[in-house]
């Protein structure tokens, strides 16, 4: 889980109907299932006839959907939404052919991750995903979030960050294991972060899903600071965690150092 820390914006320039709005659209990311008027009230805190009004505005703008069983649901136009972030974004745009040229020489998947600065670095979040044949429904899918410090992009990307930094983010975490090789402890992120200062890279064996190896390397912008991370994942039951490294931390590496700048 990650602590949201917004940028401070003026109070005075805030529109509160909008952070409703927001805060309606939001509530259906935990858990993600169909909700009734009172549960978005419940979850949000907004009376429910303001529940009410903002709903039926959202449906009839595609936002939300109403099911059969007269419960809402996200619908297709936060899609549209998606896919003009990615097609506007200038990283996903020049990095779009070198990930596509990755995937076709490793046979493996392939992500690019962005390290969200508005929540204060704490988390990266899929952008764009080259999938392989075997693979879980929320392995393909843009959009997830993760803990930076819990994950071999957002830790790559933490490695060209200051020690007082890195701290910071660790400490503002709420880090919870998602399998039971979740490194938490900070010292054992630490030492991930070493390694990756060390070697260009960062390693993650079954952080994030069981039976998964996943190598991340930081994509930089022309300052040297970090905007993103490619990760390339592979399965335990082909790889030990040494060829894996062998074979593509310097594929990795080679295509986070074109994309960047």
């Amino acid at each position: 889980m990650i602590k949201h820390r917004y940028p401070q914006v003026d109070e005075n320039l805030r529109v509160k109907t909008a952070d409703r709005v927001l805060d309606v659209l939001e509530c259906f990311a935990a858990p993600p299932n169909q909700k009734s008027l009172g549960e978005i009230a419940a979850a949000t805190g907004i009376n429910k006839s303001a529940v009410q009004r903002i709903c039926r505005t959202l449906v009839g703008r595609g936002y939300l959907e109403q099911s059969q069983e007269a419960r809402l649901r996200l619908g297709p136009a936060l899609l549209e939404r998606s896919f003009d972030f990615l097609r506007f974004n200038p990283l996903i745009e020049r990095g779009s052919p070198i990930l596509l040229d990755l995937r076709r020489e490793t046979k493996e998947r392939v992500d690019l991750s962005l390290f969200d600065p508005y929540h204060d670095n704490l988390s990266i979040i899929y952008a764009f995903r080259l999938q392989s044949k075997r693979e879980t429904l929320y392995a393909t899918l843009s959009g997830r979030r993760f803990p930076a410090a819990s994950t071999s992009g957002g830790r790559a990307c933490m490695a060209h960050l200051p020690d007082q930094t890195i701290d910071e983010i660790i400490d503002l975490s709420d880090l919870k294991r998602i399998t039971p090789q979740t490194i938490i402890d900070p010292e054992g992120i630490w030492e991930k972060i070493r390694f990756g200062r060390e070697h260009g890279y960062c390693l993650a064996v079954e952080e994030a899903l069981l039976g998964e190896i996943v190598l991340a390397a930081a994509v930089l912008n022309s300052h040297g600071q970090p905007i993103g991370a490619i990760h390339i994942a592979g399965s335990l039951n082909t790889w030990t965690p040494q060829d894996f490294c062998d074979r593509f931390a310097p594929l990795a590496m080679s295509a986070a150092q074109a994309i960047s700048g």
